[in-house]
């Protein structure tokens, strides 16, 4: 396995490649899919879903009901119940803590501002199906709408092929206090949130993982309806010194590497040793041994970087040149590092802090921004589910200060009855005379 240095700009192009380019035929099949459904609306989605996943789906399985708390937790194995009720309370409370106040201010000339916060109404989740069965996304995209107030959260999954949705997601949406869940998935899903169907009302936003067909379906919707944003596939950058132990640095490869066969995985160190230590681990037993060794083994094989950095400074460029959606420190003094650090997803600290923490128990939110869109946007949070509205209330001082000068700048912008309001707010001392 290539160790690359920190210098070479070449070799870590493809590291450093960001954006959302999804390939024509993507694009060319989520047109059509979200076109179908914005024309026959369930028919299509039963098409679709008989298509692409259960062949005997019906439109009656089209709602789900979602069982009482009780019963839904009798249907899974009790340790997992029990993860996700802490998984929940952590999420609600690390969410909770984020919730935006309402200010409000008066100046001294009597003029009064504020700026409102209001929840959504309707959020759409998306929780994807396929390869595993993610419980955990309906905890992370659910509850911080909870928490910000959101009157109407939605959940959308795809079916197995016998049209079910699995009991851990059910349970879930029980647990996290779901208003309506649908058997569906794909394109087709995100344009029934997006635009409505006569079973499926649409939504104000949609939030939560999926595969290059979803998120291209929400890249196209957008504007018609909010999202989160635009996720690719994982990715994980580890830093580490020579006190950092090489287990723990390939064992944080390969857990993102079975994500995704597009998934990136990268580790930098100023210590060459360490990154030979990786990558022996990374070619032995070692990296297949727990399972989905096809999708890691593509990884390794294309898409792994182990980095040796002559500075601090080139670590440094390492992460901002690739913004990470995951950024794990292993080195002995991590918080000498946060500060400087610009562009990631999320951070995880120390050798007791692995990726998957956050991916479950920790309380901070598993969908966080990839493809190097940790340059300008954040993981999904509790200000994702609000929105705010300015409020000003002119004093009569105020006014009657601003009324010659708010007209004049109307004017020079080619607004001149933008202007004449100004001017229509006779200063106090003529109203007062007449």
């Amino acid at each position: 396995m290539t160790i690359f240095e920190a210098a070479d700009q070449t070799s870590l192009a493809p590291l450093f490649r960001g954006g959302w380019e999804p390939t024509r035929a993507v694009l060319e099949s989520v047109t059509a899919i979200i076109d179908e459904v914005r024309a026959n609306g369930d028919a299509a989605l039963v098409a679709y879903t008989q298509r692409f996943d259960a062949p005997d789906f019906a439109l009656a399985d089209l709602r789900v009901e979602i069982p009482p708390r009780s019963l839904a937790r009798s249907r899974i194995p009790p340790p997992i119940a029990a993860g996700l009720e802490i998984a929940r309370e952590r999420i609600e409370e690390f969410h909770a803590r984020q919730c935006s106040e309402e200010l409000s201010y008066r100046t001294a000339d009597g003029t009064y501002c504020a700026l409102l916060v209001r929840p959504l109404h309707a959020v759409g989740a998306y929780i994807p199906g396929g390869t595993a069965t993610l419980p955990s996304s309906v905890l992370m995209t659910v509850t911080p709408a909870k928490v910000a107030g959101v009157a109407r959260v939605v959940v959308v999954t795809p079916p197995a092929r016998d049209g079910s949705v699995n009991p851990a997601i059910l349970y879930a949406c029980a647990l996290c206090g779901v208003d309506e869940l649908y058997a569906v998935g794909g394109a087709q899903a995100i344009a029934a949130l997006a635009y409505g169907t006569a079973t499926i009302a649409r939504v104000d936003k949609i939030v939560g993982p999926g595969n290059v067909y979803v998120t291209e379906a929400k890249r196209q919707v957008f504007g018609s309806v909010g999202i989160d944003g635009l996720a690719g596939p994982s990715e994980v950058l580890v830093v580490a010194d020579e006190n950092a132990q090489a287990a723990l640095v390939a064992g944080e490869l390969v857990a993102q590497a079975e994500h995704d066969p597009l998934a990136r995985v990268a580790v930098v160190s100023r210590y060459r040793p360490l990154l030979e230590e990786v990558a022996a681990l990374l070619e032995s037993d070692f990296a297949l041994e727990t399972g989905r060794s096809d999708i890691i083994a593509a990884v390794l094989r294309e898409r792994t970087f182990l980095i040796h950095a002559a500075s601090d400074a080139e670590i440094f460029a390492v992460i901002e040149g690739f913004a990470p959606e995951h950024l794990a420190l292993q080195v002995a003094n991590p918080y000498d590092f946060v500060p400087k650090v610009q562009r990631a997803g999320a951070i995880f600290v120390g050798d007791d802090t692995p990726v998957a923490a956050g991916d479950y128990m920790a309380g901070s939110n598993h969908v966080l921004p990839t493809s190097g869109a940790a340059r300008f946007s954040s993981g999904l949070h509790t200000a994702d589910f609000v929105r705010t509205m300015s409020l000003v209330e002119n004093s009569r001082a105020r006014m009657a200060a601003d009324r010659e000068t708010l007209a004049a700048l109307a004017a020079f912008e080619g607004l001149p009855a933008h202007a004449r309001t100004a001017l229509l707010r006779q200063p106090a001392d003529t109203k007062a005379s007449t």
